[in-house]
């Protein structure tokens, strides 16, 4: 493990990519724009939106050239945005999952204004449930959801471990009281005890990788994203942990936005919900409580892991490819 540690530490991978033009900024969070990476002189695809989680850096979708869901989508005649919701700043620490989902609402809004047609969204992760919660206010730009690895039942398949984060939040309330948020290190600890021995397993293997090869690269890549990380607001950090995990809001029928309980049963136009079979941070069980509750709804089980189904080689193959189809034809997909 130390020999894969000193190795990553001296790879000389640095993530290099053109960089998309900013549509669209509000506080710390700006709009994407891949549009000029997109192929075909007219545009006959449906637009998309790309919604990460607030917890990780949105470049996991724009990850490296060559394993860039937004890129590989633009090529295919897609016009491609995605929210980049960085670190919160001194605004952004006073949110409530709200206020993000206000925010995701008009950006929401600037792409299908600047597409002079509704999109496609696509949240992967959290960034599914503030995509469901940001449609219920705008229906009329969103012609598709697509939902990524998001969970919904967060007691479906480890209900004590769900628990089990919720009780430790009055012991993280001192960091939360003093930052404003909930700092990077914890969320990292909070991760990596979902699985304690990986950081061991995955160093080990990296060791024993030549660096040049095209895997160790692809580590490296995926390694500086996952200590690349963000923190996150205060009140979103108690909302999730206490209500989410706790409380399990969302598959009661309890979690509230403006006033409105967020429920997928309400979104009457198609939906994909893709869900791979080898997810350790969301259970498939718990996804799947989120796709059987929409009512034009279709489902994906692709053979892949939670950050593989959007990085991994076969990544293309087995997730971007069924998800084009979809968005070829929503309609149909929904019928079948």
């Amino acid at each position: 493990m130390l020999d894969g540690i000193q190795a990553y530490r001296a790879h000389p991978y640095r993530r290099s990519v053109e960089e998309p033009d900013v549509l669209w900024r509000e506080g710390t969070t700006r709009l994407l724009d891949y549009r000029r990476f997109r192929t075909g002189r007219k545009n006959t695809r449906i637009p998309v939106m790309l919604v990460p989680s607030l917890v990780n850096r949105a470049y996991i979708l724009d990850l490296r050239p060559e394993r860039s869901l937004a890129r590989w989508l633009a090529a295919r005649g897609h016009s491609v945005f995605l929210v980049d919701w960085d670190a919160p700043g001194e605004m952004e620490r006073d949110f409530t999952l709200g206020d993000y989902i206000a925010r995701l609402r008009r950006a929401i809004v600037t792409a299908s204004d600047a597409e002079t047609t509704p999109v496609a969204a696509i949240g992967y992760c959290m960034g599914g449930l503030l995509t469901l919660a940001a449609a219920q206010g705008a229906e009329s730009r969103i012609d598709a959801l697509v939902f990524m690895a998001t969970p919904w039942d967060f007691h479906a398949d480890r209900p004590d471990q769900a628990k089990g984060l919720a009780a430790l939040l009055p012991g993280l309330e001192p960091s939360l009281a003093a930052f404003g948020e909930l700092p990077v290190d914890v969320l990292q600890t909070l991760f990596a005890a979902l699985d304690p021995t990986l950081a061991l397993r995955k160093f080990a293997a990296f060791a024993a990788m030549a660096p040049d090869d095209e895997s160790a690269t692809a580590f490296v890549a995926l390694e500086d994203w996952l200590n690349d990380g963000v923190a996150l607001a205060a009140p979103v950090a108690r909302e999730c942990i206490g209500r989410w995990y706790g409380q399990n809001s969302p598959a009661k029928g309890l979690w509230r936005v403006d006033g409105l309980p967020v429920l997928p049963q309400g979104w009457a136009k198609p939906a994909l919900s893709i869900i791979p079979a080898g997810d350790r941070i969301v259970p498939p069980a718990s996804a799947r409580a989120l796709a059987d509750a929409l009512p034009r709804g279709s489902v994906l089980t692709p053979k892949a892991g939670h950050i593989g189904m959007v990085t991994a080689r076969s990544a293309p193959d087995r997730v971007w490819a069924p998800l084009a189809q979809f968005l070829d034809d929503p309609d149909a997909a929904a019928q079948a």
